[in-house]
Formats: C-alpha cells, sequence, structure tokens
C-alpha cells in the first residue's frame, strides 16, 4: 500500500509551511496599479499553472510591505474560494509575483519533496474530487484554509522515485507547450495576413479597387447584432456530469479547452461549426473546430448567420475587436453592438484558401495535445502506485517525440 504522510505534519516538522494572503485591510482594491508586479488571484490559478488573464499588479512600494506574501519557485498556490481543486505551481517566470488575498501558498522546506512531483498529484481526479468534497461543506461555493490544506495527504515516496515520476510526466507537459507555441505562431500568421488585408487594406488587387467613404467598393460594414446567429439558450451540464469521453465535447473558456465529453444531444447548442467561444471570465475568443459541441458554465458559443460568412474570417474580426471591457453576463450586449468589416465574396474567399491549412494544422495540434494530457493523467496513478516497469520505454517514446516536433517546430521559425 502505498505511503502517505499528512501536510500538517509536515507542517510541524517544519519541513513545509502554509500562509494565507494578505488581509484585506492590507491589500484593497484601490492599490491595485496598471502596470507593474503581478498578484497572483483565485482567477489567476488554473492545474499546475497560472492564467495570466486578468492579472492585477501592485507598484514597488506596495510589493515591498507585501513581501511576506511574494512567491518564489516552487511555491504551490490554492484559490481558498470557488474551484478549490485548482492550484498553481510557481515557475521561475513568476517569482516575486504576490499572492493574493484569496489565496492559500504552500511552501516546502527542505528537499525532501518535489513540488513538481506533488503539483503533478494534486491534478490526479482522485484527488480533485476529495479537495472539492472537503472544501464544501454543502455550500454552494466551496472554500479553503489552512487547517484542510493541513488534512491533505501526499504520497510520501522516496525523492529519486519523485523526480524520476516528475520528469517523465514533465516531458508530456513540454511536448503540450511546444504544440501550444506553434498553434499561438499559426494563429499569428493568419492574423499577420489579416491586418494586411482587412485593417490596412493591402490585400490583392487593392492597387485597381475603387475606395468608397473610407471602404473598398462592394464592401460594408455590419454590426455583430445583425451577423451573429441568434443565441439558442440550452441547459448546462455540471462538472461531476462530464465524461471523460463521449460523443459531444464540452468546451471550456480555460487552456484545457475540451472540459469534458456529454451523450446527451438536447445540451448541444449549435450544430454549425466552428464556433467561437466567448467567456464570461476570461474574455477570450476561441476557434471551436468540431461538428457538435456544448458550452461549459461561463461560455458563450457564438456562430454567424450568414454561412457564406466564412468561419476563420469571422473568428479572426471578433478576435480583432477590443474585449477588455467586456464582461458576458454584464456586456454581451455591448458586444453585438460593435461592428466587423465584410469584404466581397472573392476576396473572403482567397483569405479563407490561404489560412484554412493553417487552422487545420491547429486542430491537429490541439487534438495531439488532448491525447497527451489524457495519456499524462493515466499515467501518473500507474507510476505513483509503483507500476514503474515501463518508465524506460516511457522515457525513450517520449524523447523521440520531443526530437520530431522540434524539428517540425523548426520549420515555423
Amino acid at each position: 500500500m502505498l505511503k502517505r504522510i499528512k501536510i500538517g505534519d509536515l507542517i510541524k516538522q517544519k519541513k513545509a509551511h502554509s500562509q494565507t494572503g494578505p488581509f484585506g485591510t492590507q491589500l484593497k482594491a484601490s492599490d491595485y496599479v496598471e502596470q507593474g508586479i503581478p498578484v497572483i488571484n483565485v482567477r489567476n490559478i488554473g492545474f499546475g499553472e497560472i492564467r495570466e488573464n486578468q492579472l492585477e499588479y501592485l507598484d514597488d512600494e506596495m510589493a515591498t510591505i507585501l513581501k511576506s506574501h511574494r512567491l518564489i519557485k516552487n511555491d504551490i498556490v490554492f484559490g481558498r474560494k470557488g474551484a478549490v481543486e485548482r492550484h498553481s505551481l510557481i515557475s521561475s517566470n513568476e517569482e516575486g509575483w504576490i499572492q493574493g488575498s484569496d489565496c492559500i501558498r504552500l511552501r516546502f522546506l527542505n528537499s525532501e519533496y518535489n513540488p513538481t512531483f506533488v503539483s503533478y498529484f494534486f491534478r490526479t481526479e482522485q484527488h480533485k474530487q476529495w479537495m472539492i468534497n472537503l472544501g464544501s461543506f454543502g455550500a454552494t461555493m466551496g472554500s479553503l484554509n489552512q487547517d484542510i490544506i493541513s488534512k491533505i495527504e501526499i504520497p510520501n515516496l522516496l525523492l529519486p522515485f519523485q523526480n524520476k515520476i516528475a520528469s517523465i510526466l514533465s516531458s508530456y507537459d513540454a511536448l503540450i507547450k511546444n504544440n501550444n507555441q506553434r498553434i499561438k505562431l499559426l494563429e499569428e500568421m493568419a492574423e499577420e495576413i489579416y491586418e494586411e488585408w482587412f485593417v490596412r487594406l493591402r490585400f490583392p488587387g487593392y492597387e485597381n479597387t475603387k475606395i468608397v467613404d473610407g471602404m473598398p467598393q462592394g464592401w460594408e460594414k455590419m454590426k455583430l447584432n445583425n451577423v451573429l446567429e441568434p443565441v439558442k439558450r440550452k441547459p448546462k451540464i455540471s462538472t461531476d456530469k462530464y465524461l471523460s469521453e463521449g460523443k459531444y465535447p464540452i468546451i471550456d473558456q480555460g487552456d484545457d479547452f475540451i472540459a469534458g465529453y456529454t451523450n446527451d444531444e438536447n445540451l448541444v447548442q449549435f450544430a454549425p461549426l466552428p464556433l467561437l467561444v466567448f467567456g464570461d471570465h476570461t474574455r477570450r475568443v476561441k476557434f471551436v473546430n468540431y461538428p457538435f459541441a456544448s458550452g461549459a458554465d461561463g461560455t458563450q458559443l457564438l456562430s454567424p448567420k450568414n454561412k457564406s460568412l466564412l468561419p476563420i474570417y469571422f473568428y479572426i474580426s471578433i478576435k480583432n475587436i477590443d474585449l477588455s471591457n467586456f464582461h458576458y453576463a454584464r456586456h454581451f450586449k455591448f458586444l453585438k453592438q460593435e461592428y466587423i468589416l465584410i469584404p466581397d465574396d472573392d476576396t473572403l474567399l482567397l483569405f479563407n484558401n490561404l489560412t484554412s491549412p493553417f487552422f487545420e494544422e491547429i486542430q491537429i495540434l490541439k487534438e495531439k495535445n488532448q491525447l497527451l494530457q489524457e495519456t499524462r493523467d493515466l499515467l501518473l496513478p500507474r507510476l505513483i502506485s509503483g507500476k514503474l516497469s515501463v518508465v524506460h520505454l516511457i522515457e525513450k517514446e517520449v524523447e523521440e517525440e520531443l526530437m520530431m516536433v522540434a524539428e517540425q517546430s523548426a520549420e515555423y521559425k
């Protein structure tokens, strides 16, 4: 049986330390500035990573006052309210940032425990469900405190085993990160073409095109309200009903993209795809390319009313709108009042033919990432249970995959 140890025992032995974020009297909304040292709040906490959308900032003076709340590499940060099953492992990129008032920080004080290994353990479904159960207490919104953190039991493996498991799983994350960089680059290539053609108006044949009222002849500007398919409300599926596999993907606004699956066709919001996801909290727009889909809580799936308005152009046009002042729950109606440029059919088709290969590859990379994530998550419980006979095989496969991806990504540099 796998040995475990409570974090509370490690704290008593001075092998770990936990600390709640600054009190409201120490850190007020008026202390935030437009630029400076980032503060990690609960909305920025993902599953092992930091979600950088909607970061808030402090100036140097305030950060110095809150120096006891500054984060260092390998700190683990939990949110005190809401999604209690999430956590962030602080990397060198976030070192020196501040933990927010709604966070709890866990720090290991010696080298007996590998924080990366612990972070992977925290991402197992069994542990996440344990956190949800203990943090809910029958309340609508889960909450954490230091007492709950102290009750968490982590695998008490020897450090070499922790390091080996962390190394294997990190290799999968390295592949996922590499694919994400390629996805970003491919989207940037499509967006640069969009900027050249539809913002700078240097599209093919522009030299011989007449400009009328600041637009090429035959083009028009339309309100999104007149372009969007009317929103069809569908019941939202609760996260505890998500399936690991199924007929219809549930599209999330977070970095995981697909939150789960459902087989209930009554939850499918649109049939014509691709769709867009306008996030409730992140205010991000995503390109979705599945035959059918359902939206997770806090997302809105958007589709053009006129199917001749091709999806890639529609996607980049909405992405080109400044969404920083929009919040779906209150301001979706304002988004619908924004205008987008509708070019002539020939130019639209040229743009689509040029950019479609980018998005076809993006779709392949996203599906590959989904498989890598699922494989990684299946490996973790097997590894920590002591079934390490496949370690060398896994490492060889991952090493070969990394080399292949590195060669492929060089094509885009």
